[in-house]
């Protein structure tokens, strides 16, 4: 902008200078032609008039030549007097330096010429006016009158001396007053630009002055108001992208956008931890170089074929897994049937799909045991039923087999209305304040003959002399049964069985120990399961239905735990129940 006000300000010094100039030529031009005009006249009519005194003189008297050289002094001028043949007949010989040859021979030029009466002498500067005189009525000679024209220059150099002077005044008053106009209105432009370029540059907050109320003013408010609307404008985009942002991000499902070259453009947080990759590795590249499941290209090679809406299940290998997608896949079409692009989103079925086959093996497990003791209860009955109720041996040991599958069909029907009310949402623990000690003797005290009968040796141990904590005394007995039953179940005769309390400054732990059979460690993730058995022939001749484990999980958890297990096949197992410190009450 500094450019601009210098070329304005340029064009307008040259604007002034050229016309001040001209004026100046003009004025200087009118003023040395009125100067000679007015030098001119004044001559003529001081010659005249000494033409006029010299009418009635004497030119051969002393007193005259006396009066002359007087009057020649007093018009500043050289008085020649020559007769009418051009002889000379009176000089006064001052104030012009000249050759007498020369002024003679002037003076012969200006009597010859009949048109003018005026001659300059252009080498000695000099001026020479000649006027004719007369004495009774006959014209005796003429009056020459001649002076140096340097008066006159003198007074031309004047003249342009005042003239430049006065214009240059003219010109810095001039210049002054454009000055401050052009600032007054190249100002409010600059400010103007300023903020243009700002905005241009993306900074919406900056302002301009409005402090006229003319053109430049209307420019400056008519800026801020469209810096205010960009303002508001990149504030809604911004909040909107921020909100689409947010939305991309944190959605569940893995998002990949391709642009309609194929190269992939976007993709969002749940698809870099759903593949566990670099995004540097996709965005950017094709997708078939950067997909590296034949399925995923197959079906966007699909939709850039068909442009049609894609929905498949796919099983895919995710490191060292394999996990069900729910992929869909969609054309990007443009409001003028312009192609953008495709949007593929994965939907991680994985869990679905467990647990719809964990529901086929629940019913298939349950179907399972219930059918076998209702099926060798008909069978007994049946049997019974044929005639062998007559026999007192037979019908006592086919009523107590009958009565051992309903207790198992009992404990079966039991341990699924636990396990259903403790995974319901309603379901609540009775808290108070529990020994730990007195549980877990209380439990050993009723699972002690059964250890006997194995010949397993069952003993409980202990850090802290005093474990009070809060839970429900029901359910924790519930689970320490479960636990100590399944370790003297799983443990051959001879074996040992070791409850031991562990208590520290971050948790309260509770360790079942045994020697059995042990788990392998690819067993361990299924344990928990619903019906699920490591040694089934075993589990089932002990009675068990399958379903302690995964009641001991839920009530832990409902006490805030969390249980763990080590295991090594042929050596032992190892079951930990972690309470939180803060369920602990010290005394």
């Amino acid at each position: 902008m500094n450019k601009f006000r210098s070329r304005l300000l340029l064009g307008l010094i040259s604007v002034i200078l050229s016309v001040l100039f001209g004026l100046g030529l003009l004025l200087g031009q009118l003023f040395q032609k009125f100067y000679a005009d007015t030098v001119h006249e004044r001559m003529e009519k001081e010659a005249k008039l000494l033409a006029l005194y010299m009418e009635n003189k004497s030119l051969q008297s002393s007193s005259f030549e006396q009066k002359l050289r007087a009057i020649s002094d007093m018009l500043s001028a050289r008085i020649t007097i020559v007769d009418r043949d051009g002889k000379l007949m009176f000089d006064t010989n001052n104030y012009v330096s000249i050759d007498e040859k020369r002024h003679k021979k002037l003076i012969q030029t200006l009597l010859k010429q009949e048109d003018r009466s005026v001659i300059f002498e252009e080498e000695q500067d000099l001026y020479y006016y000649a006027v004719p005189f007369w004495q009774r009525d006959e014209q005796l000679g003429h009056i020459v009158l001649s002076l140096p024209i340097y008066a006159i220059e003198r007074v031309n150099e004047q003249i342009w001396i005042l003239l430049t002077f006065s214009l240059s005044i003219a010109f810095f008053i001039i210049l002054l007053l454009g000055i401050k106009i052009t600032n007054q209105y190249t100002k409010p432009i600059e400010t103007a630009t300023k903020v243009a370029m700002e905005l241009a540059r993306g900074n919406y907050k900056a302002r301009t002055y409005e402090s006229r109320e003319d053109e430049t003013g209307m420019l400056s408010q008519s800026l801020n108001i469209l810096a205010r609307n960009l303002q508001e404008m990149v504030r809604m985009q911004e909040m909107q992208q921020d909100r689409l942002r947010a939305l991309i991000e944190n959605m569940g499902s893995g998002l990949i956008l391709i642009d309609q070259r194929g190269y992939i453009s976007l993709m969002n947080r749940a698809y870099k931890e759903m593949f566990h990759i670099d995004p540097s590795d996709y965005v950017h590249r094709l997708y078939y170089e950067a997909f590296p499941h034949k399925e995923v290209i197959a079906l966007v090679e699909e939709i850039f074929m068909t442009e049609v809406n894609v929905r498949k299940q796919l099983l895919l290998p995710v490191g060292i897994e394999r996990k069900h997608f729910e992929v869909y896949g969609t054309p990007i079409i443009g409001t003028n049937d312009e192609w953008k692009g495709i949007i593929v989103v994965f939907h991680d079925i994985t869990e679905l799909k467990k647990l719809e086959q964990m529901r086929k093996d629940f019913v298939a497990n349950v179907s399972h045991e219930l059918k076998t003791p209702i099926t060798s209860i008909k069978g007994f009955a049946e049997t019974l039923l044929d005639g062998a109720m007559h026999d007192a041996q037979t019908l006592e040991y086919f009523l107590t087999i009958i009565l051992k599958e309903s207790e198992r069909l009992q404990h079966l029907i039991q341990d699924l209305l636990d396990l259903s009310k403790i995974e319901q949402q309603g379901f609540t623990l009775n808290v108070s304040v529990v020994d730990l000690h007195e549980v877990l003797k209380e439990v050993i005290v009723m699972l002690e003959a059964k250890a006997n009968d194995k010949q397993i040796a069952l003993s409980c141990t202990s850090n802290a002399p005093i474990c009070y904590m809060y839970g429900d005394l029901h359910r924790l007995k519930q689970i320490f049964i479960n636990l100590i039953n399944n370790a003297i179940a799983y443990t051959p005769a001879g074996g040992r069985v070791t409850v031991s309390i562990e208590k520290d400054d971050k948790q309260l732990r509770v360790h079942v120990s045994d020697t059995g059979i042990g788990i392998e460690q690819k067993e361990i993730p299924r344990i928990f399961e619903r019906f699920y058995r490591v040694d089934k022939a075993r589990s089932r001749n002990s009675g068990g239905t399958g379903l302690g484990l995964a009641i001991v999980k839920h009530l832990v958890e409902a006490h805030h735990g969390t249980i763990s297990v080590k295991s090594e096949v042929g050596v032992g197992t190892t079951f930990t129940v972690h309470f939180r410190i803060d369920a602990c009450l010290d005394e």
